[in-house]
């Protein structure tokens, strides 16, 4: 099974693709979509969608996962990454490939072991679980190689 993860922003949306093959997982290719504070929202998504689309084309992943909007204090923040969590919805569906959503409180109960990890916890476990050498940058696509690991745990399990 290959997996796109996507942590979705307006500003840097992540994305990390893994191959799942039972318990072995396997980093196929990670980075992130950025778009300038100074573009308006609608071409922003555009770039966004564009750049999703290709990496869909390119890797031919199997599943896409998306991590949940959860409450943010900040509405305005809150907006826009749900317009991102859109589009990645929007090119996963249109692919036809699987659409799986998670919370972040389970993606880090997935990877960590421990809903309440912090960020560094997270991309450690990322690190290792992918026997990599080096924590992957930026930190958005750190989070949605965590994503898509928390996928392969959860679709491991669902499989037993």
């Amino acid at each position: 099974m290959i997996i796109l993860g996507v942590d979705p922003g307006t500003a840097i949306t992540g994305y990390g693709l893994i191959e799942s093959d039972g318990d072995a997982l396997q980093m196929m290719d990670y980075g992130a979509i950025t778009t300038p504070a100074d573009w308006a929202m609608p071409r922003r998504l555009v770039q966004i969608y564009r750049e999703l689309t290709a990496l869909i084309a390119k890797h031919q992943p199997t599943d896409a996962v998306v991590e949940k909007l959860f409450f943010s204090k900040n509405v305005r923040t809150a907006l826009s990454v749900g317009q991102a969590r859109g589009v990645a919805l929007l090119v996963a569906a249109q692919a036809q490939i699987a659409i799986h959503e998670y919370t972040p409180l389970e993606i880090k109960q997935a990877v960590v072991g421990y809903g309440r990890a912090d960020k560094n916890q997270v991309q450690q476990m990322v690190k290792l679980l992918l026997q990599i050498d080096h924590v992957p940058h930026p930190d958005d696509a750190a989070d949605a190689l965590a994503v898509a690991i928390c996928h392969a745990h959860s679709a491991r399990y669902r499989n037993l």
